[in-house]
């Protein structure tokens, strides 16, 4: 049995229902079995990662619990032929930080079909910029190019723009030459989303329609939604011939108030995106893209670094929809 001891946050529940937080010593013994031992060099915040810490039992069954759903760091022990000690590697989703201890811990052990190798061209502080929230916008552009929509097709509308996902989405999509629309809620923040590369930003009024008609002019030729409800309706009905609207977040509601219309009458795909356990293959080809051709040039703008002692209030912030662009948690601070 190894009792080497780590830093990690702890989320106890205590007796009359409430949910603690603090930063614990733990040991490599309290960690599951699994193929890889990982020594984490950074994590990142993401909104499922706050759910976790107040005790969110659809998102963590059981307490005490380590959050943390983003991991990059160094092999230090393998029982897979794929990876050896010393190995820079990246673990995103899966069961990581739901109910599997997570990268707000030193230390993570896990399966080795959760590990991505580090690409070239990226570091570890890189990869957790991105993170799940990242990768999540990779996951959405790869699948409107496959449904054909290059930037000479129109404009790409982005929801949730501030967010994690959404401030990638439109970094990324501006880098490789699309025309992107940015909406937000936070018009103050218009700057921001400028800088990171939209041509034009609206508000959530002027991206909801209330009309119940079951077709507006069409004028997106691809959506990155990360909001639903509303929205993403208005967003489907407003997409051009043939376009394509990825899905991927339900911050705004889960429901989908809309006809087949867009789809039988415009031929609009309505493409799903499962950031959580989507295949390994795509999520290399993914993190391949993010090293290299959608590589931005300043991850500063949008990502700040705490400590792992600093993390509590960063919870908070993202918990109350403070949080601008990404939280990089460095666990060796």
């Amino acid at each position: 049995m190894n009792s080497k001891t780590f830093k990690a946050m702890v989320v106890q529940e205590t007796a009359d229902g409430k949910y603690t937080r603090e930063i614990a010593q733990q040991t490599l013994n309290n960690l599951p079995e699994g193929d890889v031992l990982v020594k984490v060099h950074y994590s990142s915040l993401n909104y499922k990662d706050g759910l976790s810490a107040t005790g969110h039992k659809g998102v963590t069954k059981r307490y005490p619990h380590t959050p943390g759903v983003d991991a990059a760091g160094v092999i230090e022990e393998s029982l897979s032929d794929a990876f050896r000690p010393g190995d820079e590697v990246i673990v995103t989703s899966y069961d990581l930080g739901m109910n599997t201890p997570g990268g707000f811990g030193q230390y993570i052990r896990v399966p080795a079909d959760w590990v991505v190798p580090l690409p070239d061209n990226l570091s570890l502080k890189e990869s957790m910029a991105y993170g799940s929230a990242g990768l999540t916008a990779g996951f959405c552009i790869l699948k409107l190019q496959e449904n054909g929509i290059t930037p000479d097709r129109g404009q790409i509308l982005v929801t949730g723009a501030t967010g994690g996902v959404g401030s990638f989405a439109v970094a990324m999509l501006g880098q490789i030459g699309y025309q992107v629309v940015a909406v937000t809620g936070k018009m103050d923040e218009k700057q921001f989303l400028i800088d990171l590369g939209a041509k034009e930003i609206i508000s959530r009024e002027e991206a909801t329609d209330t009309s119940g008609k079951p077709l507006l002019k069409g004028r997106w030729a691809g959506v990155v939604d990360s909001v639903g409800g509303e929205i993403l309706a208005t967003a489907i009905k407003s997409t051009k011939l043939h376009g394509a609207v990825t899905c991927c977040g339900n911050v705004a509601s889960p429901n989908l108030q809309i006809n087949v219309y867009p789809f039988i009458l415009r031929g609009i795909s309505l493409v799903g995106i499962d950031s959580q356990s989507c295949p390994m293959t795509f999520r290399r080809q993914t993190w391949e893209k993010i090293a290299n051709e959608w590589k931005l040039a300043d991850l500063d703008r949008q990502t700040s670094v705490c400590s792992l002692d600093e993390l509590d209030g960063e919870i908070d912030r993202i918990l109350a929809g403070q949080q601008k662009g990404r939280v990089i948690v460095d666990l060796l601070r």
